[in-house]
């Protein structure tokens, strides 16, 4: 139940190949490379409950860092390679890092924070050395590969995307269990699809992410082999499905509506039949991109709604859904409870804001947004933020972010719906839909596209855009405007920062 023990049996197996350069990192070097480092941060003064952090692109020591301090106890921080030094500085800060861990490729940004961060003691970087780092290589080489004698497990404590505001670190409680016992994740994991040593799981997504680092190191415990994509690319992810025989992986909706806008021919060259479990979350999912991936990939389409902050875990699988088409799933820990504002438990069919029951967070060192999260009624129940509604038999449907909620002329309208349409539109690669101000009714809907050609943008797609989704829904939910841009601000993960675009357009609309 983790890479000492996988190395034991089986040390030249590959837990880690890189899709891009091929590269392997086999578990025996998984685990010597995780004991030094452990080492090292015992070496440092790092005891249980000390903190860590690392920004890294997807690199083949990714998750070796991680397993190092995961078999120190400590806690342990992975920060987007996307961050500018701001952000960066304020989450190092934030979580209380000893150390900082780098790579050669982000040192321009790595190093800009080393002033506003006096509380890190020790720099290192991977693959080349710039001013105030240590060489990682020659640091991790002076310690034995053997595991240090106190190991014990650490926790994770990761940062949200800041889609909605500023990252907010999610600190669990530490365990300190022996590092062989399973924890909840694993076990989830291991009832719903049922993973063994000999899976392959394929992750296309940044490793920094809550879900693609907890699941291929949960992976990992098991023996499994891992394949990381450096980046996500349709058409190649396909292909490694096929070359590695990937048995198990997941992704987000944005990468099903990329794959599904690839020729058919190209979608029909690739062998898929040794994947036998495809899990998607992080995002809603279009009903008609869900069906489609079903008539394409079979029943192997499995979903679950969780969140950083692990207060909740829904799922569902392919079956059920085409029965419950739209919902997100039914809750396997604890209750799941839809409030109006006054903290009151709606009806089934009733939208409102979604609170869990199960496990409490803590959002560290931010004890009013913890408060913020928390239902009025005092209960100790939860929320990500999310509206949405419950039917009679306990299944989940989601209809957006309750900070995204646009409200024109006094009518609640909810901008994933339109999102949802257009975005299987042909001509559009990706859509954010939002409010913006408007004298008469509040707010109006406006659509922010970013068209498969910018050639194509201008007045003639607006109107067939607008009439499209006009449609199929409710003319009020639909876009009375549409601006095009050539990339939208989307997290690598699939979120969309559509806090950005809404600050940008309150501005604008102030001026």
């Amino acid at each position: 139940m983790h890479p000492g023990a996988i190395a034991a049996v089986t040390p030249d197996k590959p837990a880690v190949i890189m899709a891009g350069s091929g590269e392997v990192v086999t578990y025996r070097r998984l685990d010597e490379e995780s004991n030094r480092l452990a080492h090292l941060f015992r070496a440092a003064g790092l005891q249980p409950g000390d903190h860590v952090a690392f920004m890294l692109s997807n690199h083949p020591l990714f998750l070796a860092v991680a397993w190092a301090a995961h078999r120190s106890g400590l806690y342990y921080t992975a920060i987007s390679s996307r961050l500018q030094s701001d952000e960066l500085a304020y989450i190092v800060g934030n979580c209380g890092a000893r150390v900082f861990i780098a790579s050669a490729d982000l040192a321009a940004v790595a190093t800009s924070v080393t002033d506003a961060t006096p509380g890190v003691e020790l720099r290192l970087m991977l693959d080349g050395v710039a001013e105030g780092f240590t060489s990682y290589e020659e640091a991790v080489a002076a310690h034995p590969a053997t595991p240090i004698p106190d190991e014990c497990q650490g926790a994770d404590m990761l940062y949200s995307s800041g889609t909605t505001g500023r990252p907010k670190g999610v600190k669990p409680a530490l365990s300190k269990a022996p590092l062989a016992e399973p924890n909840v994740l694993l076990k989830l994991i291991e009832g719903l699809f049922a993973p063994t040593a000999d899976s392959v799981y394929l992750s296309p997504a940044p490793l920094y992410h809550a879900a693609p680092l907890r699941y291929c190191m949960s992976f990992q415990r098991l023996g499994a082999t891992v394949v990381v994509m450096e980046r996500f690319d349709p058409e190649q992810y396909l292909a490694l499905v096929e070359k590695h025989r990937v048995t198990h992986s997941q992704l987000v909706p944005t990468m099903f509506v990329k794959m599904l806008k690839l020729p058919e021919e190209t979608r029909n060259r690739y062998d898929l039949s040794s994947l036998t479990c495809a899990v998607h979350a992080a995002a809603p999912c279009p009903v008609p991109v869900k069906e489609r991936m079903i008539e394409w990939w079979g029943p192997i389409v499995h979903e679950y709604y969780a969140g950083t902050e692990g207060n909740g875990f829904l799922y569902v699988n392919a079956h059920d859904w085409l029965e419950h088409r739209g919902t997100v799933g039914r809750s396997l820990l604890g209750p799941v409870h839809v409030c109006d504002e006054e903290g009151e438990e709606l009806p089934p069919g009733e939208h409102g804001t979604v609170y869990f029951e199960s496990a409490a967070f803590e959002y560290h060192g931010d004890p009013d947004k913890t408060r913020s999260v928390q239902d009025p009624k005092g209960r100790g129940w939860t929320t990500l933020g999310d509206i949405g509604y419950l039917d009679d038999d306990g299944f989940l449907y989601l209809t957006d972010r309750r900070s995204y909620m646009i409200i024109s002329g006094g009518v609640n309208i909810y901008p994933q719906e339109a999102e949802n349409v257009l975005c299987l539109h042909p001509r559009v690669a990706d859509v954010a839909v939002l409010g913006v101000p408007d004298e008469e009714m509040g707010e109006q809907v406006k659509a922010v596209v970013e068209p498969v050609s910018m050639d194509e943008a201008g007045p003639e797609l607006e109107a067939e855009l607008i009439a499209y989704c006009r449609e199929r829904l409710a003319h009020y939910k639909c876009p009375k405007s549409v601006d095009f841009r050539a990339e939208l601000p989307r997290h690598p993960t699939g979120k969309l920062y559509k806090r950005l675009l809404k600050d940008e357009y309150r501005a604008r609309y102030q001026q």
